[in-house]
């Protein structure tokens, strides 16, 4: 006597493509999350450092990464929502998405490094100080956080081409939070005429108790 089974073989095609999307699913999230965090923490940070001359001495000048660029920080809050999208839609909805957050990531690691160097605005910050719009900041030295937001950018971009390649192997949200989708009604007990209580019940929700 031959036994059915539902569990799949674990040697089996399906079962391998179960495993790699659980897999992929669980690093592309972690990958995302921390992505995005790196990101946001380093641009808090102070990527730069000079002096500029104040009535003949050295007035110390601080940028963090939000004063040299925003890019990074906005591209991390779109990536994350990115990363929370992909369950929320299907087909080439979550494609879209995932190439979304794809290109957050390296949109990221574009901007922290080019900005890496940056002294505008430490330059404007000594133009300012020094009340001297040609001034520019001396003794200028940079710090090793753009580089730590590019490392999140690229981690978000790992997660966006996980999603892009598994993403399909991944779960959505249930056909119950999807815009469009009506609850069916069940069907209304039929009135008993003899219970006056069933027939005043059946009036307040709006039915007929004759069933006419």
């Amino acid at each position: 006597m031959e036994y059915v089974t539902a569990v799949p073989d674990p040697r089996s095609p399906a079962a391998a493509s179960a495993r790699a999307g659980r897999r992929s699913l669980a690093v592309a999230l972690l990958c995302g999350a921390l992505g995005a965090a790196v990101a946001l923490l380093a641009t808090r940070q102070r990527w730069a450092e000079g002096t500029a001359t104040v009535a003949g001495g050295a007035f110390p000048l601080t940028a963090k990464g939000s004063d040299v660029t925003g890019v990074p920080a906005a591209l991390a809050i779109v990536g994350l929502a990115a990363l929370v999208a992909v369950f929320a839609v299907r087909r080439a909805g979550r494609f879209l998405v995932s190439g979304l957050l794809a290109l957050s990531g390296a949109g990221i690691a574009a901007a922290a490094l080019v900005s890496a160097s940056d002294s505008s605005a430490l330059d404007e910050q000594a133009a300012k100080a020094s009340g001297d719009t040609s001034a520019t900041v001396g003794a200028l030295s940079h710090t090793g956080w753009p580089y730590v937001a590019a490392a999140g950018g690229v981690l978000l971009l790992l997660a966006g081409l996980l999603a892009l390649r598994y993403g399909r192997l991944w779960p959505a949200m249930s056909g119950r939070y999807e815009r469009g989708t009506a609850r069916p009604r069940r069907a209304a007990r039929p009135v008993d005429p003899e219970r006056p209580e069933e027939i005043w019940k059946a009036l307040d929700r709006g039915e007929d108790p004759t069933g006419a």
